[in-house]
């Protein structure tokens, strides 16, 4: 069933706290909630679908609705990691034009910054994994993972350090606008690669903050959205896709992007020349580069070059990516930063984004997401929005 035009974001919030001690992360879920709510113009009584992932404490979507006190008749619960809440949006899409429900809250919250969790922890996702015997052993840890796919990349296709430094450069361009960043300072390319070595070859700068927080949005049929004092987004298109080890034969060059991508472009009936603006998932540097290339805005191989043009900075490059700072500069709540790319092309096609980074009469952008890690197995999720 093709979903393009038969759902519309209403509401999106970002929730603006970096660390939250004081606060459980139902709570979080709850607040952002409210946000959304509040930027649609609607009350909770008006949502009859939940959707949520593996942030959610307790029993999940069962917990979050007695907490919340939502009156829903239709819930999912798909996790794929950080991708999640991008899949969410086509499935609320899905669910809206099956006449499943009519108004959904999609909502992610975390506080992986107050209980000190990093991408340096050893990955874990329990014994009972049937790829946990033979990978546990090596203790796996993200940052790990992540630059043994940079180094693969360097080793194929010649791409450089600088290369990658400039996707950091450029979204230190944006942040220095908002806020709420936690990192504000514009810094150059050798600053990037001046800053500690975390994991050959991946310094500090290549990897994304860690923060508390969350966000939400809400997913609406186009009659509700067309009542309501917003901006229409419409769903245009969208994809999703697992990557996998495939046995042991796994190439590190690529991300499932290659399949979510093309099918989110071919139900929209667009092309990689036609997105004014990209929110890219951006765990690290490498995580960026790789998804620009198997989404087709350049060549494989291409993307260190890309990158080094310039093209990723608003009002210069080709294409805007991660106008809010993106996962590198402003968040990563939950350790999934999924919600915030959504969050940020929907203020983007609103003209909502800061004026300094505001792409002019956006009508089409793209968020992207990963979830997993690209070294092993992942989710993979692409949304195509379209200003009604």
């Amino acid at each position: 069933m093709s979903i393009k035009r038969k759902a519309c974001i209403v509401g999106a919030y970002e929730h603006p706290t970096r660390k939250a001690p004081d606060k459980s992360v139902a709570q979080l879920h709850a607040e952002c909630a409210k946000g959304a709510l509040a930027d649609a113009g609607l009350s909770k009584e008006d949502i009859d679908g939940y959707f949520c992932a593996g942030d959610a404490p307790g029993l999940g979507a069962f917990s979050m609705v007695e907490y919340m006190g939502l009156k829903v008749r239709h819930v999912d619960t798909t996790e794929t990691g950080g991708s999640s809440y991008l899949i969410h949006v086509a499935h609320a899409a899905q669910a809206i034009a099956m006449g499943k429900c009519n108004v959904a809250l999609i909502t992610l919250a975390g506080r992986p910054r107050s209980e000190g969790s990093s991408g340096t922890q050893v990955r874990n996702w329990g014994a009972n994994l049937p790829d946990g015997p033979f990978e546990l052993p090596y203790a796996p840890v993200t940052i790990n993972q992540y630059a043994m796919a940079a180094m693969r990349h360097m080793y194929e296709y010649g791409t450089t350090s600088e290369q990658l430094a400039w996707i950091k450069v450029a979204a230190s361009h944006h942040a220095q606008y908002n806020p709420q960043a936690m990192l504000r300072d514009v810094v150059t390319v050798e600053q990037v690669i001046s800053s500690p070595l975390i994991s050959d070859p991946l310094h500090r700068l290549d990897c994304c903050v860690v923060s508390d927080g969350g966000g939400a949005v809400i997913v609406a049929r186009p009659e509700i959205a067309k009542s309501l004092k917003r901006p229409l987004i419409n769903v245009l298109g969208a994809g999703e896709s697992p990557k996998h080890t495939e046995g042991g034969h796994i190439d590190l060059t690529y991300t499932g992007a290659v399949w979510s991508g093309k099918a989110a472009f071919e139900e929209a009936g667009v092309t990689p020349g036609d997105i004014q603006y990209a929110s890219i998932y951006d765990s690290f540097t490498i995580t960026v580069l790789l998804q620009l290339e198997d989404l087709g805005f350049c060549p494989k191989g291409e993307g260190g070059k890309f990158v080094a043009e310039g093209n990723l900075i608003s009002g210069v490059g080709k294409l805007p990516f991660n106008t809010d700072g993106g996962g590198l500069c402003n968040n990563h709540p939950a350790n999934r930063g999924g919600m915030t790319k959504i969050i940020e092309a929907v203020r983007q096609l609103r003209g909502e984004a800061h004026p300094k980074v505001q792409v002019p009469n956006c009508q089409l952008a793209l968020a992207q997401g990963t979830g997993g890690s690209i070294a092993s197995r992942h989710g993979s999720a692409t949304l195509i929005l379209e200003r009604g």
